[in-house]
């Protein structure tokens, strides 16, 4: 059987069906019909805020013929002038018109890592030139980064559900119905949970304790950054502003729009809405316009400066797709190589899962989502795994952790108090906290990225019923935190601290289905946390020890792990799989893992000159015997693909300002409910992270094929072929493919320096057809939308394509529906549904 279904979204008041179709943005875009003016929103007062979301969008672009230079270490500005020159000389080519673009900033009279070069009409050959000079590390595209601010209201249209909202409102209420809007504002003192008066030398109450403990002055002798849009000279909520440093083309170091002071005030505010440590020193980075743009050399030069000033804490309300952003993420690492503990704000891509934000999801930085003052995980806050890893693996862990971003009190533009709501806002009350920490410690030495974030994961408040790619490692208890920062020894750690394949719904999804003999290895990606130094490494291999009285022998357990910790953090992939032993058995089967971590010692009088940590990772597993073919479903993520490094554009063509399909597509993330669908009706979903001939297609009922991005050799598809001739059901989800509305969205890829248009369109329609074409079957390069009935349902068909050709005894069921773009991008059809006896084919119904 082949199921073809051209779609990757559907509304619809059917229960079942967004399990198939939800593919959508869920909450993360606003319509700007909802998007009040910022300019006014900053004096509005907290009552009148208190029910915005402050939604961060990020998008960049390529500056065209400028490019950042980047070099192997420090050097004078008369140095890299010489590099460059040197290496232009001997590319040949007296005709390539370039220069040095002036950086004035504070960072300007000190040495640097990197250059800004204007290069006009640049040939790859003279790039390439560049980078073979031996003090050049790497060339790639100056960047340039928009942001744009935008506070939603909550809850003025959302319906009971997607069908019955206004269109308008269907992409910022989808996503889940059931969460109350609280009324009137909220204060940090709202819940008891929280501190609202901690911030004095004094003896505090949290959380409605008995116990109090003796704080020392609140963040003093700490050293703070802020990197964003500024802060007035004369605010009255500060007493302890050490430096207020401009980083952009703007001549004023002031905050024009109020997100800068917003977040300065949570961290250090002294009075009315007050912050954490206002005994910290303050240091304001300006590296937003009022416009709310910037550029990657700001962000370099300003990140430069911080290490120079010897910054402690250093808070990063931002963040973006692109992991692979390579000057950006290196100069990250170099930060917190240098001991720069930073925070950063997951996302506001929530509730789709697979949309957490670069740096925040970054090993070596402390990643933050949000929740309300009930506990609940913010609607907004992005959710984990990682997809740098897909479709290889699973993805790590990330939030790290969660705290108040709801209804937050911060400092005004100018005065007075206002409430807003984003992880921009639980990244401050973290990095508030991790300053208000640093100062209590009696031995500061002890202070590094790698101890805080240890001991805020092990403080951490475990919520009840929520997964760990939501919440991490739970809320934010900053006495447990304080207990444990004042008695830390160096030592490793790992995130998650043990694999547990049963405990539901923390481990979701991995402990949603059990696994089985011949099934593909469950892979859990944990985290290694090495608080003895900024670098270490794995001593022999990692031992797996099974526990034979509690079956542990039932299980194969494969280990790859970082051959080098840095900074301060590595990873361990562990593979586990069923023995054959235990093919027709059910039951229980436990052991752990043995890691032991050795860094170089600061102090030599350490026995051999390093330090060593040993920790063990318990494993426990649910086995049962292997399902019947018939209940095994195989996900194809190998031919998914997402950006970067490649440019693969969103299947909603209506967000033109956001381009970039960068959440991917997975069965644990945009697809976890078909995912929980599936597993409703006793179904077991395995993950194919490789090609299709390396699959046994005879353990498996049915292949899943969604959006797929990716080409198919000519080997899968003889096998695939096959394949279904011996029984495999097929199941191809399609979406659209229009070369017109390529060349509209084409986009510049930052590894060939081109502006090229996408490698596909939503799916590789022209891919999917040769691998279907042997069936008489293909799918269209038409693109439709519109409402329409089936079977008494009320449907939403947003956009995609249509079944082009099918055998001759199908029967068609057809919707008239209308051209998406007209008089633009598309093409007039007829959008059908197509049944048959030998085949079961649904309307291409693709993603809003």
């Amino acid at each position: 059987m082949i199921t073809l279904l051209c779609t990757s979204c559907l509304y619809t008041n059917w229960g079942f069906l967004p399990v198939v179709g939800m593919e959508g943005e869920g909450g993360a875009k606003s319509s700007s019909d909802h998007t009040p003016n910022v300019e006014a929103l900053s004096s509005l007062s907290v009552t009148n805020c208190s029910q915005l979301t402050l939604k961060l969008e990020f998008s960049t672009k390529v500056v065209e013929h400028e490019y950042i230079v980047g070099f192997t270490g420090y050097f004078s500005a008369k140095a890299r002038s010489l590099y460059i020159s040197s290496a232009l000389r001997s590319a040949g080519d007296g005709t390539l018109e370039w220069h040095i673009v002036p950086r004035e900033n504070p960072a300007s009279d000190f040495p640097s890592d990197f250059e800004l070069v204007h290069i006009r009409q640049a040939s790859p050959s003279s790039l390439l030139t560049l980078e073979d000079h031996p003090y050049i590390k790497r060339v790639t595209p100056q960047r340039k980064v928009f942001r744009s601010l935008k506070y939603i209201p909550s809850g003025v249209c959302c319906g009971p559900s997607p069908a019955t909202s206004p269109r308008s409102c269907r992409q910022m209420c989808s996503g889940r119905w059931d969460t109350p809007v609280r009324k009137g504002p909220l204060t940090l003192s709202f819940s008891t949970h929280l501190l609202q008066n901690i911030l004095k030398c004094r003896s505090v109450k949290l959380l409605n304790k008995i116990t109090s403990i003796s704080l020392a002055c609140a963040g003093s002798g700490v050293k703070v950054a802020v990197f964003d849009t500024g802060l007035s000279e004369k605010h009255p909520h500060f007493k302890n502003v050490k430096e207020r440093t401009n980083w952009t083309n703007e001549k004023t170091l002031d905050d024009g729009l109020g997100h800068g002071t917003f977040v300065a005030g949570v961290i250090a505010s002294m009075r009315e809405c007050q912050g954490f440590a206002p005994d910290s020193e303050l240091h304001i980075f300006r590296v937003f316009t009022n416009n709310q743009v910037s550029y990657t050399s700001w962000f370099l030069d300003a990140f430069n400066y911080a290490i120079l000033k010897k910054i402690d804490v250093l808070n990063l309300s931002i963040g973006g797709p692109d992991f692979m952003d390579h000057p950006f993420v290196d100069k990250v690492w170099e930060l917190t190589a240098n001991r720069v503990i930073m925070v950063s704000a997951i996302g506001n891509d929530g509730p789709l899962y697979g949309t957490l934000n670069n740096p925040a999801d970054q090993m070596d930085v402390i990643g933050v989502g949000g929740i309300d003052f009930e506990d609940n995980i913010a609607r907004f806050s992005s959710r984990g795994m990682t997809t740098w890893e897909l479709p290889g693996g699973y993805g790590r862990v990330k939030p790290d952790i969660v705290t108040y971003g709801s209804g937050v009190r911060g400092s005004g533009m100018k005065e007075g108090c206002r409430s807003l709501s984003g992880t921009s806002v639980a990244s401050p009350v973290v990095a508030g906290a991790v300053t208000l920490l640093a100062s209590t410690v009696l031995n500061r030495e002890l202070v590094n990225p790698a101890s805080m974030k240890q001991a805020l994961i092990a403080s951490a408040r475990r919520l009840p019923g929520v997964n760990m790619f939501e919440q991490g490692h739970g809320k934010l208890d900053l006495i447990r935190a304080y207990q444990i920062l004042n008695s830390y020894r160096p030592q490793a750690s790992l995130s998650p601290s043990y694999i547990d394949l049963t405990e539901c719904p923390y481990m979701w999804p991995y402990c949603s289905q059990p696994i089985y003999y011949g099934g593909m290895p469950t892979i859990v990606n944990v985290t290694i946390l090495n608080g003895m130094g900024v670098t270490g490494r794995i001593v022999d291999k990692p031992i797996w020890q099974p526990y034979l009285p509690q079956n542990g022998d039932h299980i194969d357990v494969a280990i790859s792990y970082s051959p080098v910790l840095w900074p301060w953090a590595g990873y361990l992939a562990v593979s586990i799989s069923v023995a054959k032993k235990a093919a027709s058995w059910e039951g229980i089967a436990q052991g752990h893992v043995m890691v032991t971590v050795a860094s170089p010692a600061e102090n030599d009088s350490e026995v051999g000159g390093e330090l060593t940590s040993t920790v063990k990772l318990p494993i426990k597993v649910k086995i049962v015997p292997t399902p019947p073919r018939s209940k095994r479903v195989l996900w194809d993520q190998y031919h998914n693909l997402r950006y970067p490094p490649g440019y693969f554009p969103r299947d909603n063509l209506r967000m033109k300002n956001d381009p970039l399909d960068w959440n991917g597509d997975h069965i644990h993330t945009n697809f976890r409910d078909m995912y929980q669908h599936l597993r409703s009706m006793g179904y077991f979903v395995e993950v194919l992270g490789a090609p299709i001939t390396c699959f046994d297609a005879s353990q498996y009922g049915t292949l899943l094929m969604v959006d797929s991005e990716e080409e198919y050799f000519p080997e899968e598809i003889t096998k695939l072929r096959r394949d279904i001739d011996n029984g495999l059901s097929l199941i191809i989800f399609s979406d659209w493919y229009n070369t017109s509305v390529m060349r509209k969205v084409k986009f510049y890829d930052e590894n060939t320096r081109q502006w090229w248009m996408p490698d596909t369109g939503g799916a590789n329609i022209p891919a999917l057809n040769d691998l279907i074409s042997v069936w008489g079957m293909a799918f269209s390069d038409g693109l439709y939308e519109g409402d329409f009935t089936l079977a008494d349902h009320d449907m939403y068909y947003a956009s995609g394509c249509s079944i082009a050709r099918f055998p001759e005894d199908g029967i068609v069921i057809a919707k008239n529906l209308k051209d998406q773009g007209a008089g633009a991008w598309f093409n007039v059809g007829q959008q059908p549904c197509w049944l048959t006896g030998n085949f079961l084919i649904c309307v291409s119904l693709v993603q809003i």
